[in-house]
C-alpha cells in the first residue's frame, strides 16, 4: 500500500499581475519521504513553497495536510499544521544563544533551562551537533543552519522544506546533513529539498518533482533517474552536461598577491597574509566556506576594500610593466590603463541598478565621478541589444527594469556587460549562485572563452564539482588565510573540503 500523503496541492495557482508564477500545480509529498523539487530559475519552485509555508496565499486551488483541506494564510498557520521552512538566508540574532533563537517568538512564559534540555534531546535524536548555549556569532555556517532546522523541529514540525540547504556547506558537512535528513525521514518526517545540484538530488531523495515555466511537468522515482534525464525534464530538451576545459596556453602572471592583509570596519581581520598568483590564460578558482574572506579578496583587488598591508602587483600585457594596485580605487585602476571587470556577489546592490533597464546598466560603465553625467551615450544600446540576443536574456525590452527579471537573466546582463569591456582580469563572485543548470552552463562557457583569449579569470564558487571541472587551479581559503593551492585536474572534492576547514598559514608554495 502506498504511503499516505503528508501534503497534497491541488490545482494551486498564483499570479502576480499578469504573470502566472504557478499554473494549476498538482503536487504530492508522501509521509516519510524526501522529495526533491527541481526546475529552472523562474519555474515557480520558491513561489509554490512560499504558499505551503504561509508567505503567499494561493489565488486558486486547495492544499491538503494529512488528507484534510486547510487554509494557510500566514507562517503561523503553517506552523500550526506542522510545516516549517528553512530558508537559504538564515534569520538568526547573532548575539543570542542557539536556544534563545530557537524559542524566539514563541508565546507564553518560557524556561530557558528546560528549553535547552529539549533542544539537546532533539539534537541527540537526529544527530545534530550544536551547543544550546553557544552564541550564534561563534558558530560555523553549518551550525547556524542546524539552529534553523532545530527551530522548526522544536515547534513540532513534521513537514520540512529546505531551500538550497547545501549551498554554503563543505562536502563533509553536506554528507552529515543528508544523514540527518535520513534520520528525520526514518522518524516519519516528510521533507522537500530545493537544490540545483543534481548529484545531491540523486543521493538523498526518494522522488523528484519537476516544474517548468510555472507548470508541473511530472515526477519520477529517484532510482529511475540520472542527471541527464532530470536536466532534460527541467529544460524541455537535451542539454550537454560537460564543461569544456581546454588546457591553458601562454600562461603568464597577471596578478601577484603578496602578504595581503585587510581588516573590516570593526577592526576584524578578514584576510591574513594572503599570497598567490593569478595567471593570464587560466581560470583560477577560489573555494572556502562562507565568510572565509572570498568577498574581501575580490573587493580588495578591485579597489573597493582598504588594504592594511601587502601588495597586489599587476603585470601589464601590453608593455610588461608592473603596477601596485594598493591604494587605488576603481576609477584610479581604470585611469591607469588596467582593464579589470568584476561580477560582484550582490548583483543588484553592487553590480546593477535595479530600476534601470539593460541599456541604462550598460551606460553605468561610462559614468564619471565628479562630472555627474554619462559621457558615452552612443554604444550602450548596441551592447544591450547584443547581450539580449547572444545570451538569450528573457525580458520584454532593453528598457525593462532589471529588478523585475529572474535571477538568471539578471546575472546574464551583469556577466555580459563585464565581459564586453574586454578585460585583462575578470573576477566573478558566485556567478551561478541560485541559477538553473542551463544558465549555469552558459556562464561556464563564457568564462572558458575568456580564458582562451588570454584573460586572467578568477571564479569564486560554492559547488566543488564545478570548481574541479571548470578551473585550472584552485586557491582554498580558511578563516581569511590560504590553506592550499591545488591543481584542479588532480585534486578531489574531499581534499578541498578538508582544506576549507583547516588553516595552514598564509603563504603557500605553488
Amino acid at each position: 500500500m502506498a504511503p499516505a500523503c503528508a501534503v497534497k496541492m491541488e490545482n494551486v495557482t498564483k499570479r502576480f499581475g499578469k504573470v502566472v508564477a504557478n499554473n494549476a500545480i498538482n503536487l504530492e509529498l508522501r509521509e516519510g519521504e524526501i522529495l526533491s523539487l527541481l526546475g529552472e530559475n523562474g519555474s515557480g519552485k520558491t513561489t509554490l513553497m512560499n504558499m505551503l509555508s504561509g508567505i503567499y496565499f494561493p489565488d486558486e486551488g486547495q492544499i491538503y495536510i494529512h488528507g484534510k483541506p486547510v487554509t494557510i494564510a500566514s507562517p503561523k498557520d503553517a506552523f500550526n499544521y506542522g510545516i516549517g521552512m528553512i530558508h537559504q538566508h538564515f534569520k538568526l540574532v547573532d548575539v543570542f544563544t542557539a536556544t534563545e533563537n530557537i524559542v524566539l517568538g514563541l508565546e507564553g512564559k518560557l524556561d530557558l533551562t528546560e528549553a535547552g534540555k529539549k533542544v539537546k534531546e532533539i539534537c541527540d535524536k537526529y544527530g545534530f551537533d550544536i551547543d544550546p548555549n553557544q552564541k550564534i556569532y561563534d558558530m560555523s555556517v553549518s551550525q547556524k543552519q542546524t539552529v534553523e532546522i532545530v527551530k522548526v523541529l522544536f515547534r513540532g514540525a513534521d513537514i520540512l522544506i529546505l531551500d538550497e540547504p547545501t549551498a554554503v556547506l563543505t562536502p563533509q558537512e553536506t554528507d552529515k546533513l543528508f544523514q540527518i535528513m535520513r534520520n528525520m525521514k526514518a522518524d516519519g518526517k516528510s521533507l522537500i529539498i530545493i537544490t540545483h545540484k543534481l548529484h545531491e538530488v540523486l543521493d538523498v531523495s526518494d522522488r523528484v518533482a519537476v516544474l517548468r515555466k510555472g507548470e508541473y511537468i511530472g515526477d519520477v522515482a529517484t532510482k529511475d533517474a540520472d542527471q541527464q534525464s532530470l536536466t532534460d525534464m527541467m529544460v524541455g530538451h537535451s542539454v550537454s552536461l560537460n564543461i569544456d576545459r581546454p588546457d591553458p596556453v601562454n600562461v603568464t602572471p597577471r596578478l601577484v598577491l603578496d602578504g595581503l592583509t585587510v581588516f573590516d570596519e570593526l577592526g576584524v581581520k578578514r584576510l591574513d597574509n594572503v599570497s598567490f598568483t593569478v595567471n593570464a590564460g587560466e581560470v583560477l578558482g577560489v573555494a572556502g566556506v562562507a565568510g572565509s574572506g572570498q568577498r574581501e579578496l575580490l573587493e580588495s583587488i578591485a579597489g573597493l576594500y582598504p588594504i592594511a598591508s601587502g601588495s597586489v602587483t599587476y603585470y601589464d600585457p601590453a608593455d610588461g610593466k608592473t603596477k601596485n594596485l594598493v591604494g587605488m580605487d576603481p576609477m584610479d585602476i581604470r585611469k591607469s590603463g588596467i582593464a579589470m571587470s568584476f561580477v560582484p556577489e550582490d548583483r543588484l546592490g553592487m553590480g546593477l541598478v535595479g530600476s534601470m533597464g539593460m541599456t541604462g546598466n550598460m551606460m553605468l560603465r561610462s559614468w564619471r565621478k565628479g562630472h555627474g553625467v554619462f559621457l558615452n551615450r552612443k554604444d550602450p544600446e548596441d551592447l544591450a541589444q547584443r547581450i539580449w540576443q547572444e545570451l538569450e536574456v528573457v525580458t520584454p525590452s532593453t528598457s525593462f527594469p532589471v529588478r523585475r527579471m529572474s535571477g538568471g537573466n539578471v546575472q546574464k546582463v551583469l556577466v555580459g556587460r563585464e565581459i564586453a569591456q574586454a578585460p585583462a582580469v575578470l573576477m566573478t563572485a558566485y556567478a551561478v549562485r541560485g541559477l538553473d543548470i542551463n544558465t549555469s552552463y552558459t556562464i561556464y562557457n563564457l568564462l572558458t572563452e575568456q580564458k582562451m583569449k588570454g584573460i586572467a579569470v578568477m571564479y569564486v564558487g560554492e559547488d566543488l564539482d564545478v570548481l574541479l571541472e571548470l578551473c585550472d587551479r584552485i586557491v582554498v581559503l580558511c578563516g581569511g588565510q590560504v590553506s592550499g593551492v591545488v591543481d584542479a585536474r588532480t585534486a578531489d572534492k574531499r581534499q578541498i573540503g578538508a582544506l576549507m576547514t583547516r588553516m595552514e598559514g598564509g603563504k603557500t608554495d605553488e
